[in-house]
């Protein structure tokens, strides 16, 4: 069977399909995905709302499908791809709603760290910044196991609270509370060495 044999009789995608499985012939596949690409992109527009997402999602899931339909038995092959296209955008809306909300836990955690830094009045305010980074590392070293590991990973590696939890295996309440509890601590012990 050669690929000029499918292109001279419409064959069905279930033909196409099992074809492609035995073959692996990528160009079998794309003969199959030409005809549901706009059906894809119109889904793809629908959940995502943007264009250039919508697009990107396309190939995506051209690419996924390549991987997938070579081990999967797939019956009828349209609505199979509409529910892959669905779950491949919700996914990613799942994607894009977690980063957005890591950002805005990562900048209201950075203002009130920032608001509590600045409430530390030192006396001696010809510190330099490597004096100050010296006596941060000190008070950092001086804070308990897990009030230190939750805040080096919330303030210096940038990772959200869950995330913090999984690495650590800890609850995320106890999370949210190191953070807060070894910002306490840190303040106290940096405004005793302007003491």
């Amino acid at each position: 069977m050669t690929l000029k044999w499918f292109k001279n009789k419409e064959k069905s995608d279930e033909e196409l399909l099992n074809a492609f499985q035995k073959s692996g012939n990528i160009d079998l596949l794309g003969m199959l995905f030409e005809r549901y690409m706009h059906l894809i992109y119109g889904v793809c527009l629908k959940y995502l709302k943007n264009k250039d997402d919508a697009q990107d999602a396309v190939i995506e899931i051209y690419e996924k499908l390549g991987k997938e339909l070579l081990e999967k038995q797939v019956e009828t092959f349209k609505p199979w791809l509409y529910v892959v296209t669905k779950n491949y955008c919700l996914m990613e809306l799942r994607k894009q709603q977690s980063q957005l909300k890591k950002a805005k836990e990562y900048e209201k955690s950075e203002l009130s760290f920032m608001e509590s830094t600045q409430n530390i009045h030192l006396n001696n305010d010809s510190w330099e910044p490597e004096e100050m980074d010296k006596r941060l590392q000190e008070c950092l070293a001086k804070l308990r196991d897990h009030q230190r590991s939750c805040i080096e990973l919330f303030y210096f590696k940038e990772l959200c609270y869950q995330e913090i939890s999984d690495s650590l295996n800890i609850d995320l309440k106890k999370v949210k509370s190191y953070i807060q509890n070894g910002k306490r601590n840190l303040k106290i012990c940096i405004e005793s060495y302007s003491e």
